[in-house]
């Protein structure tokens, strides 16, 4: 018996050649993935058009749709949005740490 797994990002059906416009399909990733990896793509110049969909609410995959200006490459768009976005969760936890250890943030004592 074998065992294969699905790899994590899959191009779907009906990209063009040169990968100027791709569809997605991320695995194991929900709303949260899809329009933080939204807002990231679109800051982008070379992406002309970028929306993601959840096709269905029991399954936990995305659909990312990237068309990019000048038959630049979607899938390096992609890889470099989600290195980006891993940048970016790497530096606001560091900030928040050093927040912590500072004490530089207000204290609450709820009232009974």
């Amino acid at each position: 018996m074998s065992s294969q797994t699905t790899p994590k990002v899959q191009i779907m059906k009906g990209a063009t050649p040169n990968l100027s416009a791709a569809t997605y399909q991320i695995h194991d990733e929900s709303h949260t993935m899809g329009n933080a990896l939204r807002w990231m793509l679109l800051k982008n110049p070379h992406v002309e058009f970028c929306g993601y969909s959840v096709p269905h609410p029991s399954e936990p995959n995305i659909q990312v749709r990237i068309q990019m200006y000048d038959e630049h490459s979607s899938l390096e768009a992609l890889l470099k949005a989600l290195g980006d976005l891993d940048d970016l969760c790497v530096a606001v936890g560091e900030k928040y740490n050093e927040s912590l250890k500072a004490g530089e943030f207000e204290r609450w004592v709820e009232k009974s």
